[in-house]
C-alpha cells in the first residue's frame, strides 16, 4: 500500500507469504528536495521495477507527495536521529521484502531505459555476482569544470571492481547476509559495504553499459571544496577502520593528501627557514605535478583545469582526513558534509 511511513532503520530478512511468488526487482531512491530531478528519477524506475520505494530525508519541497502521486512507496526518515545516506538505503532495503534484486539510485539520477534489463541478465548469469553497476554520467558536464571532474570520476574501469558508487543493482540476499550498509558512516558507505561483500566471497563488477544520468549541479568552488573534504573524510574513516586488513583499503588515498598538502609544504618551509631559502624552489613540484597529470590525460578538453583541481584537491582532502582523526581522538562524531 502506498503512503508515507516512519522506518525502523533496521535490516531484517523476510520471507514471501505462503503461495506468493517472490518479486524479482525493487528499486530504492533516496533524496531530499530534489524537485524535478526526483520526478525524472522515479519515472525512469517505475516501468522496470515491481516496487519503487522513495526514502525521503526531510524534504520541504513536496517531494513526498509528488512521489506518492507517481506511484512510489514513501518512507519518511525520522530526522531527529542522525542522518546518513547509508541509513536511508537501509530503510529502503528493510522494506523491499523478498525481492531477488534491488536497484539503488540517488534521487538526482535518471536511470537509462536499458540498464536494468542489462544488469539483470548479468546477475542471472553469475550467481556469485552481488553488485553490478554501469556508466554514470553527468547530465550537464559542460556547465562547470566541477561537473566535468565528476563525469570523469564516474568513468571507472570495466570489469571486476572494489567499489562502484551509490547507483547499482544488487542481489538482496548478499546485502542481507552482510547486514547492509553501515549507517554510522557519513561518507564512503558504498565502498565499505563492497569490501565486506568481497570478504564474504561475493563479486562486484562494472558492466560496459550506460546506467544513470546524474545532476551534480556543482557550479561553485565552495561546493567542490566541500565535496573534496568529504572524500578525504571517507578515505580516513574507512581506511582506519580496516587498517589491519590485508587489502590496504583506501590506505593510499588517505595518505596521499597528507603528503601533498601537509608533509611536503612543511618540510620545504622548515628547510628554507633553517638551512637555505632556496628550498622554497621545491614548491615547483606542484606545477610539475599539474603538468604531469594534464599531459597524461587522454581527454584534451579542459585537461589543464582538471589537473589543477586534482592537485589542489589534496588540500580539502587533507582537511577531511585530519578532521576525522581529530574527532576520533576526541571521541566526537562527525556531522554530515553536504555540498548542495
Amino acid at each position: 500500500m502506498h503512503g508515507t511511513t516512519e522506518n525502523t532503520d533496521t535490516i531484517q530478512p523476510s520471507s514471501p507469504s505462503e503461495g506468493a511468488r517472490p518479486l524479482r526487482l525493487a528499486a530504492i531512491a533516496i533524496g531530499r528536495n530534489e524537485g524535478e530531478r526526483l520526478v525524472r528519477c522515479l519515472t525512469s524506475l517505475l516501468p522496470h521495477a515491481e516496487r519503487v520505494i522513495y526514502v525521503d530525508s526531510g524534504s520541504t519541497d513536496g517531494s513526498r507527495a509528488r512521489a506518492t502521486e507517481l506511484g512510489a512507496e514513501v518512507i519518511a526518515l525520522d530526522m531527529t536521529r542522525p542522518f546518513t545516506a547509508a541509513r536511508a538505503r537501509n530503510a529502503g532495503l528493510d522494506r523491499v521484502g523478498s525481492v531477488e534484486f534491488v536497484q539503488f539510485v540517488d534521487g538526482d539520477c535518471e536511470v537509462d531505459a536499458n540498464w536494468i534489463p542489462t544488469a539483470l541478465a548479468a546477475m542471472s548469469a553469475n550467481p556469485d555476482l552481488a553488485v553490478a553497476a554501469g556508466r554514470r554520467r553527468e547530465r550537464f558536464p559542460e556547465a562547470s569544470i566541477y561537473n566535468r571532474i565528476c563525469d570523469i570520476e564516474w568513468n571507472t574501469p570495466i570489469g571486476p571492481a572494489q567499489a562502484v558508487g551509490g547507483d547499482m543493482l544488487a542481489r538482496r540476499e548478499a546485502l542481507v547476509e552482510i547486514g547492509g550498509y553501515d549507517p554510522s558512516l557519513i561518507a564512503g558507505e558504498e565502498p565499505e559495504m563492497c569490501l565486506r561483500l568481497a570478504r564474504a566471497g561475493w563479486q562486484i563488477e562494472r558492466l560496459d553499459a550506460e546506467m544513470t544520468l546524474h545532476d551534480a549541479a556543482m557550479t561553485r568552488f565552495s561546493q567542490w571544496w566541500k565535496r573534496s573534504r568529504r572524500a578525504g573524510h571517507a578515505f580516513a574513516e574507512v581506511s582506519w577502520r580496516y587498517r589491519d586488513g590485508p587489502e590496504g583499503f583506501w590506505r593510499r588515498e588517505a595518505r596521499r593528501p597528507l603528503i601533498w598538502a601537509g608533509a611536503i609544504p612543511l618540510v620545504l618551509i622548515l628547510v628554507s627557514a633553517t638551512v637555505s631559502p632556496w628550498a622554497l624552489l621545491g614548491f615547483a613540484l606542484y606545477p610539475i605535478q599539474i603538468a604531469r597529470l594534464a599531459l597524461g590525460d587522454p581527454e584534451p578538453a579542459r585537461r589543464w583545469g582538471r589537473a589543477f583541481f586534482n592537485t589542489l584537491g589534496k588540500l580539502p582532502e587533507a582537511w577531511g582526513v585530519a578532521e576525522y582523526h581529530i574527532r576520533r581522538l576526541l571521541g566526537r562524531r562527525s556531522g554530515l558534509i553536504e555540498y548542495k
